[in-house]
């Protein structure tokens, strides 16, 4: 059985190179190096497979290179190429009487391969796994009937066993992996397909959730503007307010652009309780309709140094989510606190309240309390927001009892304050 377990030691050679390859195909552009890859193996596998070849006799050497050659023919399409690089290789050994064996066996090889190999693709995979181990079958048969009438030898049956089990073995083997290789690497094409549908949506939904706060406000404020008794100081009003809602909403599109990373652009001192007030003033009207009544303690804190805008953002996406957190009315404080090194503001609703696991996940990207009816955007820019200010957020709440949100912000004297540009 000595020529058997040099056959089974060169197949583990084979599939421990498959392995290797298939190693260096990597995650990105993976279709075109998987298939750079599989010409490198079938290449390199016919290589070994004539530096491992087993001398019967003066002219015949025994070996695995159909295994190569008849995968790589239905494979790639170009069984007369490999074919030819076998006949090559053979030349090394000698021009002999077994060297042109090899020209009339690989000449048939390589034209019936290169004719089937169309036909061969467009099957399911197991029937082309199955097609590869019987066709190498009936290749190996062949061969072991010209080999016996060409030669005489005592380990015929060694011989017999060793090309009728090993080589449609290798095929389909070989067929096996790379079939299974070629799914994963569909599959692995539909993940990324839908992860960009899904980054695509989610973006789209971001924008939609972001401007629609600052829309709303000023549909509201127009339908107020269409009511004949509004005063002309009323109207005034009104309409500033509107401009700055959709200022705001450029600004929130603005963002997006730029990967949804709100960045801190525009310094300038901020009075928080100020900015509590407008947002207030902004959203009194949608209040009035959740029958959420708003109470306000603002004390004058000392300015902290960031950009107007955003943190208008960030307490309108809080004070709006606390006020929808209570569909059927309640109680809103909105306080402003001032300390030594810090500017302070709690936000506390009567409203659902959330669960550990909710606020452990506050701020995490697309996750929502909200269910479908939210995209988790809101309280991802909220935590972006204020960590770009190098603020902070704590959050404590009860199921039924409400929620408690607590910024806080740095305090920095106006001499260290830097000069916006």
């Amino acid at each position: 059985m000595e020529i058997t377990v040099h056959f089974w030691f060169n197949l583990s050679l084979l599939i421990v190179l498959l392995f290797l390859c298939l190693l260096g195909t990597g995650k990105s552009h993976a279709q075109e190096r998987y298939r750079k890859m599989t010409y490198v193996y079938f290449t390199v596998s016919l290589v070994l497979c004539y530096l491992f070849s087993y001398k019967l006799s003066s002219s015949m050497y025994l070996d695995l290179r159909n295994i190569p050659v008849i995968a790589a023919g239905f494979y790639t399409g170009y069984a007369p190429l490999f074919c030819l690089m076998a006949v090559l290789l053979r030349a090394f050994y000698g021009v002999d009487t077994g060297f042109f064996l090899n020209i009339l066996l690989y000449a048939v090889l390589g034209v019936s391969l290169w004719r089937l190999s169309p036909w061969f693709l467009n099957l399911s995979s197991n029937y082309r796994v199955a097609l590869s181990s019987l066709y190498t079958l009936i290749i190996s048969f062949l061969t072991m009937i010209f080999t016996q009438m060409m030669f005489s030898s005592k380990e015929l049956v060694d011989v017999w066993f060793a090309y009728m089990v090993i080589p449609p073995l290798g095929v389909g083997m070989i067929s096996y992996f790379l079939e299974l290789i070629d799914k994963n690497m569909v599959l692995r094409e539909h993940v990324v397909k839908t992860r960009r549908l899904e980054a695509v949506e989610q973006m789209g939904a971001a924008i939609s959730h972001e401007i629609r706060n600052p829309l709303t406000t000023a549909m509201g404020f127009v339908q107020l503007l269409q009511e004949e008794d509004t005063y002309y100081e009323k109207r005034t009003e009104y309409l500033s307010l509107v401009k700055s809602e959709l200022e705001s909403a450029e600004r929130v599109i603005q963002d997006y652009l730029t990967f949804s990373k709100p960045s801190i652009v525009s310094l300038s001192h901020i009075y928080l309780h100020d900015e509590l007030h407008h947002v207030i003033k902004i959203l009194h009207p949608f209040a009035n309709q959740y029958s959420v009544e708003i109470t306000e303690k603002l004390e004058p804190v000392s300015s902290i140094y960031g950009d107007r805008q955003k943190i208008r953002q960030c307490f309108l996406n809080l004070v709006k989510n606390a006020i929808e957190s209570m569909p059927s009315g309640g109680q809103l404080t909105i306080e402003s606190i001032a300390t030594p090194l810090q500017a302070m503001v709690r936000i506390e609703d009567s409203g659902v309240g959330m669960t550990k696991h909710q606020m452990d996940r506050l701020g995490e990207p697309y996750y929502s309390t909200k269910g479908s009816k939210g995209t988790g955007l809101g309280m991802m820019v909220v935590y972006s927001i204020v960590r770009a200010m190098k603020g902070n957020i704590k959050v404590h709440s009860k199921v039924g009892k409400g929620t408690v949100f607590i910024l806080t912000f740095p305090i920095q004297p106006e001499s260290s304050q830097p000069q916006n540009s």
